[in-house]
């Protein structure tokens, strides 16, 4: 076999060889099946995609459970500098260590390489179970900043001498009198920057102008936290403003027409920004998005949130077209290049050896690694096989039991099925 190269990063673009070496980790639970089935999906659509031209090269690294039993780390130094030195990686799911250990495995990774977009596209595949009466409605590219906010995981231990010290400078220095009960209370510190909000933003908008869609929607809870959540508004509408201003118009731009010069010269304004295709930029209360995105889907496209509004937001947006099982995940650092993509369920223990999971999650994200470097085509043949598989009715258990008329088939089985479509789509 012809050695495989490393990606690399220059002038702010991954350079990709036809060969090029990508690790895995494969995951706790289920994800060892499910890992051993999808890579076969992946190879298949690259020699499909590129008539042999073009190789993975996959390389293992160990986290997780795997990694622990085998060197007594959960995520070991190795496996970080395997990641860093390689830029792009692809993972399964993984067990968050309780009672000793890190926080979460995938939060760790996500802040040692600062990868601070979380990129969760949001489409249904024709004839998926969906709660929605109308799930075709519900396509949104979600775009959850990964590094600050709760996640960033500064807390103190109710009853600790941190906290206790905590809560004595809040009261004395700060003369905050809001915590109900100080002597029983934890304290959590949600850090939410300038810089940190406005390069998750520009991501999605440069996104969104890219890809032609319609809206960029910042949703927060800034009508409470006006600092940090209405900072995130605030900093998001000057970004757009002072960068985008030929290509945007926004809702704050609106909102000061109407004050300056009535409510018709804001909709005339508003109107010719539609006739001349700007992109519009809005916001919404996170709360109220949460009833939208049920009622009204087809009004959001582009989504730009805070980490723990995304972490609901995208499960929510997951339940109306299928499932958490059918949802990819990336994460990256568009200014490194470097970039995680992975499945977004759990490690479901129970179902172990069972060879009846549904694959696609991991399988999505493998198709959103391959648009990451470059490699639309091999990306939309994954796609193309998993719609088809839906469209047949042969899924597995989890689709099965929802899907009237529908043949459950096996995790493996499922996979050898997009496989047979993939060939099939480029006969």
């Amino acid at each position: 076999m012809e050695l495989g190269m490393k990606i690399r990063f220059e002038n702010q673009l991954l350079v990709v060889p036809d060969k090029p070496i990508i690790p895995f980790i494969e995951g706790d639970g289920i994800g060892a099946e499910i890992w051993q089935v999808a890579v076969n999906v992946f190879n298949e659509a690259v020699f499909q995609a590129y008539d042999g031209q073009r190789e993975v090269q996959w390389l293992e690294v160990l986290a997780g459970e795997k990694a622990f039993l085998a060197t007594g780390e959960w995520l070991p130094t190795e496996t970080i500098e395997v990641l860093k030195e390689h830029l792009i990686a692809i993972k399964g799911p993984l067990t968050t260590p309780i009672g000793e250990g890190i926080r979460s495995i995938n939060v760790s990774l996500r802040q040692m390489l600062d990868l601070y977009v979380c990129y969760r596209p949001v489409r249904y595949f024709k004839g998926a179970p969906s709660p929605l009466k109308h799930p075709e409605k519900t396509n949104m590219i979600l775009f959850r900043e990964n590094t600050e906010d709760i996640y960033a995981g500064i807390e103190f231990e109710a009853g600790s001498p941190a906290v206790k010290e905590l809560i004595s400078i809040l009261k004395e220095q700060f003369h905050v009198t809001q915590i109900r009960f100080p002597e029983t209370s934890a304290i959590g510190i949600k850090p939410v920057s300038i810089e940190g909000s406005q390069r998750l933003i520009r991501a999605a908008i440069t996104y969104a102008l890219t890809h032609q869609r319609t809206s960029v929607t910042f949703v927060h809870k800034g009508n409470i936290m006006k600092f940090t959540e209405g900072g995130f508004k605030k900093w998001g509408y000057d970004l757009a403003e002072e960068e985008f201003q030929e290509q945007v118009f926004t809702w704050r731009s609106y909102d000061e027409i109407k004050k300056s010069k009535g409510i018709e010269a804001a909709t005339k304004a508003y109107q010719m920004a539609l006739d001349e295709k700007k992109l519009i930029i809005k916001d919404r209360i996170a709360d109220i998005f949460l009833q939208e995105i049920v009622i009204n889907p087809e009004e959001y496209d582009v989504i730009a949130t805070l980490n723990l509004n995304g972490d609901y937001i995208s499960d929510a947006l997951a339940a109306q077209v299928g499932g958490i099982g059918i949802a990819p995940g990336g994460n990256y650092n568009l200014q490194t290049g470097h970039g995680i993509f992975e499945a977004t369920h759990g490690t479901a223990p129970e179902y172990k050896g069972l060879n009846k999971m549904n694959p696609s999650s991991v399988l999505l994200s493998g198709a959103l690694l391959f648009e990451y470097l470059g490699w639309q085509e091999a990306a939309k043949l994954i796609e193309t096989g998993i719609e088809k598989m839906i469209e047949k009715k042969q899924v597995t258990f989890d689709f099965h039991r929802l899907m009237i008329g529908s043949q459950e088939v096996s995790c493996s089985a499922f996979a050898n099925g997009v496989i047979q479509e993939i060939k099939k789509a480029v006969q």
